[in-house]
């Protein structure tokens, strides 16, 4: 999808005006029906009941594919936090992307489906002991050091003779993001080593002194829904500059370049989305030039989507339970809400919800869709446009919806999270089953 737009590396949506932002195989059916992956949603929402998060499997290979062909000769790695599941790992081993993850969970939940360790990175900002003691003992492809701590944490459980490829994470200097909660590329939270005050090159020596550890390159990530190419362009340069005093002073050559994820998708219509073709042609250029002037080899580029892979795969169901009208606003509560998507709470995350399941000719009407927990600031979204006969027992749609959902989602008010069904080619399936009062009940031991 490209089209001519005002910033380089940014492409608008499709223009269709009803299902711009869905999943490639969403299509209007009889009925006010939508149907994805050729399976009616409202079948899918009687059938699995709601909420339900609906999965498109095609739609999720083909945005691996994109990236896999946009970044062809480095290298792809599914950020696993956006969403995880055993199929979405396997769909991302067989359409060749390797994979992100934060956690032992993560890790042991992709090797446990097949998923080849040699080709997952391990990064955050806190690993415990167990995170670490995970990682080597599987032996994973790379460990990203956030923090001094800890290499002297990795190099003493290496197993003697051994040695376990690492990576350091850098903070160039960079505010990007579409929130200030998902900027990650100053120094002034919690990620990475600055580049400014020192301590990744202190943290990059020390990496080297230790026999154990192998440095194979540097890691940064600038935080998320950045829509234009321009603040990678300036953390490829501040890393180059690095990379060649890296050999200036120690005289090694580090082969790998890990510039992150954090592309934008367009959540509403109108929005803009980050096209990672022009994405990969821009930085690869920009790493290309800024080699040559330093008199580098050029290293393996390495990129991270997580959202731009998930988010628009998916589409998240909700049966509408009261309308309220109050002091001028009308309220319109589904039965999920912040325990299943704290998007809106926690980054201000803005959706265009939809009626399926049945046809309309009512006018709009201005409402906030409002979730069942008990927060004032529980809402899905704010001042958006449904029908004005929307009523109880309606289904509401939210497209965009397959990152930082559930995967965020709690136990809050103990409503069991919800679960995410997968469709292709006219049929449906479920791939993690709704959380139950069962499961609360067997987690709480004392009386």
């Amino acid at each position: 999808m490209s089209v001519a737009t005002p910033h380089p590396g940014v492409v608008e949506p499709s223009p269709s005006p009803s299902l711009a932002v869905w999943p490639a195989s969403a299509r209007e059916a009889p009925g006010g029906d939508v149907t994805l992956g050729g399976v009616s949603l409202a079948e899918v929402a009687d059938r699995f009941g709601t909420p339900v998060y609906v999965l498109d499997e095609q739609e999720v290979r083909a945005r691996c594919r994109r990236y896999a062909d946009a970044f062809a000769g480095g290298e792809v790695l599914y950020a696993a936090k956006a969403f995880l599941c055993r199929a979405m790992a396997r769909w991302v081993q067989e359409e060749g992307l390797g994979l992100d993850v934060c956690s032992a969970g993560e890790l042991e939940l992709a090797v446990t489906t097949g998923f080849p360790p040699e080709r997952i990175v391990l990064h955050g900002n806190a690993k415990s002991p167990h995170d670490l003691r995970t990682a080597l003992r599987l032996r994973v492809g790379r460990i990203v050091i956030d923090s001094a701590s800890e290499i002297a944490r990795i190099a003493v459980a290496v197993p003697p003779g051994e040695r376990q490829r690492v990576m350091v994470r850098v903070v160039p200097g960079i505010s990007a993001g579409g929130h200030s909660a998902i900027r990650t590329g100053t120094g002034d939270q919690k990620f990475g080593l600055s580049v400014t005050d020192g301590s990744a090159a202190y943290a990059i020596g020390r990496v080297l002194g230790q026999p154990g550890l192998e440095l194979v390159g540097l890691h940064c990530h600038i935080g998320s829904q950045i829509a234009t190419v321009k603040p990678y362009l300036a953390a490829v340069r501040r890393l180059v500059g690095l990379l060649a005093r890296v050999r200036d002073q120690h005289g090694v050559t580090l082969p790998q370049l890990d510039i992150g994820g954090g592309h934008a998708v367009a959540y509403r219509p109108g929005e803009p989305a980050l096209d990672p073709a022009v994405l990969a042609a821009r930085v690869r250029t920009e790493l290309a030039e800024g080699c040559a002037g330093a008199g580098l080899p050029v290293p393996r580029l390495v990129v991270e989507p997580g959202r731009a892979v998930a988010g628009p795969a998916a589409v998240a169901l909700y049966r509408v339970l009261s309308v309220k009208h109050t002091e001028g606003r009308v309220f319109v509560a589904v039965d999920g809400g912040m325990g299943d998507n704290p998007r809106v709470p926690l980054y201000g995350g803005r959706y265009e919800p939809r009626l399926v399941g049945r046809a309309t000719a009512a006018p709009p009407r201005r409402v906030t869709v409002a979730g069942r927990h008990c927060e004032a600031g529980d809402l899905l979204a704010e001042n958006v446009p449904l029908p004005s006969d929307v009523h109880p027992g309606d289904l509401l749609a939210l497209p965009v919806s397959g990152a930082y959902q559930v995967s965020l989602a709690s136990g809050y008010n103990l409503v069991g999270r919800p679960p995410v069904a997968a469709v292709r080619d006219g049929r449906a399936r479920l791939l993690v089953r709704r959380e139950t009062l069962e499961d609360y009940r067997s987690r709480d031991v004392g009386l």
